[in-house]
């Protein structure tokens, strides 16, 4: 457990420190294969069928292996961009093909029984040099259970066929390889069937059964009988293999084969033609195509992509590599999108006018050029330009986003003396609830006026220019926070690569008491920051603020890795203050009822790294949870954005079940308090889902999908009161809990009271120094 104490001097407890998979519960998968020399070739055309038949899949691929030489691993490697090296040295293995170096399947049958000791996969798909892959295995990725795999053909249904297997994590330990060895040492199975005799005889039929089109034998097509049509994976068992010569009777099965013996040029130019590729296949295919055919719009794809993973200089490189047609509007438009990332602005704003000539493209590149107006000051030139983009689409929701903003008159001014500065993310009407609150509520932490009389609102997203910096030197001190901040791409900028949009030099010159206030390091798991720009941004931060508080633990251990160790101790606890709501608001009273609901919310962005191939299996079992809690206390959707809103359309679709809608993104930050406060249970998967309520007094069950959730729990010593969207029995632990906590109300409530005076009491002491600071 972690010791809750402002001076950050308390050990930061193993699960605030833990990888972010460890507290998602995300799943690890993995394909396999055993590769030597012999069976290279076949390798090949297996990786160039598995890109080219599932464009949209790329997890590592553990290659076991013990004789490649540097060109054959260099050619694997060109052909896939997470292979994972292993070479089998083990006396195990030299026992087994003593003498028989060259005997193939003998090596093959100590990869199936070594495959059961990977150790950093909750899921492995193991598939021969042999198949090629030809259509769909999204089925395969899904699976969570068990042991998978085809039954054998000629030898009844209750053997299986070792060609292709699914393994999950309760077979890759060391108990189901211990019964292998055991089994293995018993000598009563020959060396060229080891694999399937001993598995097999350890499984004795328990293994789930799939269709034989995802491990369909070639003999099944012998007389040459045509590939079905259905079939996902061809595997070319036997001695003959197409790289050798064949066999006779199965041309057709061999043409479908020969359909993925190319050349690398040749392969590119096929992969990238394809819709739906994932972002490593196309970056790692699409990037040499590029430099070897200058192709403008693989350059575009290639760029988007980059883009959408926040990969922004990387996008001006490829674009800029090659000669954009005045007339390209699609190109300029994605180039001047990533030049405006890296904040390089004029020259984004030369590429979004010329992409303005083309109909198709003139509403997104006017919202551009209005946000790059907006982000520098210009009111007036922003909307001209979001203007511009609704009278070529009326409906293009970024300009109308746009518009609204442009059209917000300027803040109030107060006495300067009396003000504090406030970086935050100022949420627009409409958008997320929680950062709409957010600002409001770090001012409490300061005193109960929130107004325009004691704050100066700064905008993190509006570049800081010397005009920011001399309104901010005139006030009493600067305070940042209010949410995520340390995230690298909800508004991406090159000056800080966070989303306070300030470069180095104007950062340095602030001259009045910097506060850095509850903000949270918001990476996903499996998001990244530009490392060298993040790291030289935030360490000036850290060198210059006179008070650096994060919001949980695991945002502490996250940032002090970033740090140089001298700056370590200034980074402390500061919990966000929506989780000690009741007590920063004059005149707070719990309600004296609470409505009879339980508040179901969901999130979408990013849903790619949320769910990754879990959603289906998410939404199963949130139908199952939703409808048992619903026999005991209705269930409602509660919005946060209206994005949130997809869980009750896809319940709806899915699985016939029907709630209603809070939409929370269009209340006022009273009504989000009160609305919170009277429920009974609110089950959540945004962050502030989970903090705002909490913060209100209600009980609260986080759908963990991202570190911060797990961080939050962690630190008021509440674990259990989370659940990762990938729990396989999700379902019924979400069930049991919330029905536990609906039956012991009373007693929950007092629990979060009695956690949330743990924060409080933070809060208080973390307040005391402000103070001291800030009369000084």
């Amino acid at each position: 457990m972690t010791t809750i104490s402002p001076t950050g001097a308390a050990t930061v407890s193993p699960a605030a420190s833990a990888s972010a998979h460890a507290l998602t519960g995300k799943r690890r998968i993995a394909f396999a294969s055993y590769v030597d020399e012999n069976y290279l070739p076949g390798f090949l055309v297996l990786l160039r069928s598995l890109a080219l038949s599932n464009p949209g899949v790329c997890e590592d691929f553990v290659v076991l292996y013990d004789d490649l030489r540097p060109s054959s691993i260099a050619q694997i490697r060109a052909l896939h961009p997470r292979i994972v090296l292993r070479r089998v040295e083990d006396e195990r293995y030299d026992s087994y093909v003593k003498g028989d170096q060259d005997n193939y399947l003998v090596r093959k049958a100590y990869f199936i029984l070594d495959i059961f000791r990977l150790r950093d996969y909750d899921t492995v798909i193991t598939l021969d040099t042999d198949m090629v892959v030809l259509g769909d295995l999204g089925e395969l990725l899904e699976l969570r259970e068990g042991l998978a795999a085809v039954p054998q053909f000629f030898y009844g249904q209750h053997k299986l066929n070792s060609g292709l297997l699914v393994i999950q994590r309760e077979y890759l330990s060391d108990e189901f390889c211990a019964k292998i060895d055991q089994t293995g040492r018993s000598g009563e199975y020959e060396l060229d069937k080891h694999d399937q005799g001993i598995l097999n005889a350890v499984l004795d039929g328990d293994f789930v059964r799939l269709d034989a089109r995802y491990n369909f034998v070639k003999r099944r097509l012998s007389g040459d009988l045509p590939v079905p049509e259905d079939i996902a994976i061809l595997h070319f068992t036997g001695r003959h293999k197409p790289w050798q010569g064949g066999e006779s009777g199965y041309s057709l099965a061999e043409e479908r084969w020969r359909e993925f013996e190319m050349s690398d040029a040749e392969f590119h130019a096929a992969y990238v033609a394809l819709g739906g590729a994932h972002h490593d296949l196309l970056v790692h295919f699409g990037t040499p195509h590029v430099r070897r055919t200058s192709d403008v719009e693989i350059a575009r794809k290639v760029a988007a992509t980059h883009i959408a993973a926040g990969e922004y200089q990387e996008a001006v490189d490829i674009l800029s590599s090659v000669r954009i047609p005045l007339d390209a509007a699609w190109p300029h438009e994605v180039l001047g999108h990533a030049l405006m990332s890296v904040s390089r602005y004029p020259e984004a704003k030369t590429q979004l006018l010329m992409a303005t000539a083309a109909p198709n493209r003139a509403a997104t590149a006017y919202a551009r050029l209005a946000q790059m107006a907006w982000v520098h000051g210009d009111n007036t030139e922003s909307l001209r330009y979001a203007t511009a983009g609704l009278s070529v689409d009326p409906t293009h929701r970024s300009s109308r986003l746009w518009a609204q903003r442009a059209a917000v008159p300027p803040q109030e001014q107060g006495a300067p003396d009396d003000q504090l500065a406030h970086v935050a993310f100022y949420m627009d009407r409409q958008g997320n609830a929680g950062d709409k609150l957010l600002p409001e509520t770090v001012r409490l932490g300061f005193g109960p006026d929130t107004t325009s009389r004691r704050w100066h609102s700064v905008h993190a997203h509006r570049l800081f220019d010397a005009a920011a910096l001399e309104r901010v030197n005139a006030r009493r001190g600067l305070v940042i926070g209010g949410g995520g901040l340390f995230i690298p791409d909800t508004m991406p900028n090159g000056n800080s690569a966070w989303q306070w949009n300030v470069p180095d030099e104007h950062l340095r010159a602030i001259d009045v008491p910097i506060m850095v206030y509850a903000v949270g390091f918001n990476a996903f798991d499996g998001q990244s920051y530009r490392a060298t720009r993040f790291n030289e941004s935030l360490r000036l931060l850290a060198e210059k603020a006179v008070f650096f508080g994060l919001r949980n633990h695991g945002s502490i251990a996250k940032v002090r890795a970033l740090l140089p160790p001298e700056l370590h101790d200034k980074v402390v606890f500061q919990p966000c203050p929506t989780t000690v709501s009741r007590q920063l608001i004059a005149g707070w009273s719990d309600p004296l009822y609470r409505d009879d609901i339980v508040m179901l919310n969901a999130a979408y962005d990013r849903a790619g790294l949320r769910f990754g191939h879990d959603y289906g299996h998410f939404l199963g079992q949130i139908a199952e949870a939703v409808r048992k809690i619903g026999a005991h206390t209705e269930v409602t959707c509660v919005a946060h954005s209206l994005d949130d809103e997809r869980i009750a359309f896809d319940l709806r679709r899915e699985h016939g079940i029907s709630l209603p809608v809070i939409p929370m993104y269009d209340f006022s930050n009273d009504e989000i308090r009160e609305t919170y406060a009277k429920a009974r249970l609110v089950i959540g998967m945004r962050g502030h889902a989970g903090m705002i309520p909490f913060g209100v007094g209600t009980p609260i069950i986080s759908l963990i999908s991202h570190p911060k959730m797990a961080y939050f729990l962690n630190d008021i010593e509440r674990p259990e009161w989370g659940v990762s969207v990938h729990e396989r029995d999700l379902g019924a632990v979400l069930t049991e809990r919330a029905l536990h906590m609906l039956d012991n109300h009373s007693r929950t409530v007092a629990d979060v009271h009695d956690r949330q005076e743990l924060l409080w009491k933070v809060t208080q002491e973390n307040a005391a120094r402000i103070q001291q600071i800030l009369a000084r």
